[in-house]
This record gives structure tokens, C-alpha cells and sequence, in this order.
């Protein structure tokens, strides 16, 4: 945390996955980001990041992209600055997506798969997304804005069986 009752400051999104077998396609894998207004929290994004681009305002922005999983430890980071986001903003919801040029795939066939979320040095949240291993894409956090315009954390992994662009436009429904 950022101090006592003071709720998140910037945090990172980091993901992993071993290269595909010698004479596969390659494994793609991405980190995505939606923000969500205030009046709408769960309607339409206001803005998302994903694919190797940043938010307008320069709060979410995509440090390393992968498109092999290849290299060592974490292949792909994205940073979310909470602390600077507009007051208009009140919820980030953060998920991974499997790029399906080479066929259908699901996190199932993607050796090593890793996500980590922290701020600064605390780890937040790890998993390796066996609980969604049947699933193209998957929610892995929450960030919201409470009254007090602190920013907290929710760890959020659920699977969604959806290609790139339509994970982007479900991924901030409500959890059932």
C-alpha cells in the first residue's frame, strides 16, 4: 500500500509463458487494461490499453511486449499508475487474452503460464491460470475507487472462452 488508509499508488502487471515447442507457431500472449467511469463502472470502457499502446492520459502503459514468451522471467509488464488517474475513473479491470492467429487456443496449451501483480515490492497477487485452463482469455484483477478515493485491489481470475475483441468489451461485466 501506499500508506495507512491511503489505498494503491502504482502498481505492475507482469506475464509469463515459456516459448511454444521447436516448429509450433508461436505462443502469444497479452496483458489488457479497461478503465471504467464513475457513472458507468460497469458499462462501455472509457478507455482500454492493449496490444502495445497506452492510455490517453499516460496512467496505463504496456513496459515490455512479447510475442513469443521468449526470455527470462517475465515476458510482457504493464504499469497502472491508480494514483494519478483521473477522479472520473473508478475502476480498472486488468485480464490476459491469448492471441488466436494460429488456431483456437486455450491457456491449456501454453506451457508455463504466469501472472504477478504488485506495488513496488509488495506482491498483490500470483497465479498461473490453471483454474482457466480451459478458457482463450481471463480477468486476473480489480482495481476500484471507494468513496474515500482510495484505490484497492481484488483479485478477479475468471475464464472467458472469447477471441481478442470481444474479451475487451466483456471483461468488465459484473462477476457473477
Amino acid at each position: 500500500m501506499s500508506g495507512i488508509g491511503k489505498g494503491l499508488g502504482t502498481v505492475e502487471v507482469a506475464l509469463r509463458w515459456d516459448p511454444s515447442p521447436l516448429g509450433s507457431p508461436p505462443h502469444d500472449l497479452d496483458v489488457v487494461a479497461c478503465v471504467y467511469a464513475a457513472n458507468a463502472p460497469y458499462g462501455p470502457p472509457a478507455h482500454q490499453v492493449a496490444f502495445d499502446s497506452r492510455s490517453p492520459d499516460g496512467t496505463i502503459h504496456l513496459d515490455r511486449d512479447s510475442r513469443t514468451g521468449q526470455g527470462l522471467g517475465y515476458d510482457e509488464v504493464m504499469t497502472i499508475e491508480l494514483s494519478r488517474m483521473a477522479a472520473g475513473h473508478s475502476r480498472v479491470v486488468v485480464g490476459v487474452v491469448i492471441q488466436q492467429n494460429a488456431g483456437r487456443r486455450v491457456f491449456g496449451d501454453v506451457a508455463g503460464p504466469g501472472v504477478r501483480i504488485r506495488e513496488g515490492h509488495t506482491e498483490l497477487s500470483r497465479h498461473d491460470l490453471s483454474s482457466v485452463a480451459a478458457s482463450m482469455a481471463a480477468t486476473v484483477a480489480e482495481f476500484t475507487r471507494d468513496d474515500a478515493g482510495a484505490w484497492r485491489f481484488r483479485e478477479d481470475v475468471r475464464g472467458f472462452d472469447l477471441p481478442p475483441d470481444a474479451f475487451i468489451t466483456a471483461m468488465g461485466a459484473p462477476p457473477a
